[in-house]
């Protein structure tokens, strides 16, 4: 009778709570789920502009999108350009946050709260606003950074013109704009960690160095792997650096997986080909996620 009574209890708590969060899952399937849906039905057609005046010729094509994405030299240079971007400024972004963090929670610098939120404010300002005063001090004639250049007898750089410069030029304002965000995370991990281990390991002798590396790089090893795998999706989808400072020149070198999808699907009106395009990007950071969770329980296995 009590296990009944408990039964009817339990059922009738998660009857209620469904109800009350059956609001929230219809929205979520709404906007979510079934514009996924869409677009993957959308994959396996040749849906374009002409589909809208006249959906009869909407045709079937199967695989074929998928098929000319293998064969399509812009999506390897694409897909070059994204995982360069990847590599360099994410690995960039999350070294320079950590650094940041440690300088400002371990109290080396003064004011501590001001300087987060000063290092914060990048990431919560208008990336547009941003591009512009980037461009400004990208300017080959006027720009700050050639200005810096002169400065030591060194000639002007095309920043955004020039094929091997644009995509480092691109990460640095991209490190810049996103660090701090990675920062506060990594702020939170460090606080989380007991002052007692750092009091021990100083009174054995252990230096700065010492408390880092066995210390502070272990117990920040889960934050430091959430960070890796957010910073890597959120670079994955570079789109609007390139957009809004390149528009993916010069000659492609700033062309993105995000950019080139978008050049497809609203430029070009290839809907078919930018939905496939999508899911082939989403198998991408799908596979990486993965593999960054498996070395990181490697790793976590051997500590």
């Amino acid at each position: 009778m009590r296990v009944s009574a408990q039964f009817s209890w339990c059922k009738g708590r998660f009857e209620a709570g469904f109800w009350f969060a059956m609001p929230a899952l219809l929205l979520i399937a709404l906007f979510f789920f079934v514009p996924v849906l869409a677009a993957l039905a959308l994959s396996f057609t040749d849906f374009d502009i002409y589909v809208l005046g006249d959906f009869s010729t909407l045709r079937f094509v199967g695989l074929s999108n998928y098929i000319r994405i293998m064969h399509d030299p812009l999506f390897w240079l694409a897909l070059r350009n994204t995982l360069y971007f990847v590599l360099i400024g994410g690995s960039l972004s999350v070294v320079f946050s950590l650094v940041v963090a440690l300088l400002v929670n371990h109290g080396l610098v003064r004011l501590r709260g001001l300087f987060r939120t000063l290092l914060f404010l990048p990431v919560v300002t208008t990336l547009v606003a941003i591009a512009v005063v980037w461009r400004y001090l990208y300017h080959q004639r006027y720009g700050a950074f050639n200005w810096l250049l002169e400065q030591f007898g060194i000639s002007p750089v095309d920043w955004l013109g020039d094929i091997h410069w644009a995509m480092p030029a691109i990460i640095l304002m991209a490190v810049w704009k996103n660090f701090g965000f990675n920062m506060i995370i990594f702020i939170a991990g460090l606080q989380s960690i007991p002052e007692r281990l750092y009091e021990a390991a100083r009174l054995d002798g252990a230096g700065a160095l010492a408390q880092f590396r066995y210390i502070t790089l272990p117990l920040l090893f889960p934050t430091f792997l959430f960070v890796s795998v957010i910073t890597m999706i959120g670079y994955f989808q570079l789109f609007a650096e390139p957009y809004l400072m390149t528009q993916g020149g010069p000659s492609n070198h700033t062309l993105s997986l995000g950019l080139l999808m978008f050049n497809e699907g609203f430029r070009w009106w290839n809907m078919g080909y930018a939905s496939a395009l999508a899911f082939v990007l989403f198998i991408i950071i799908l596979m990486v996620t993965l593999i960054q969770a498996r070395l990181g329980k490697i790793v976590r296995t051997r500590q």
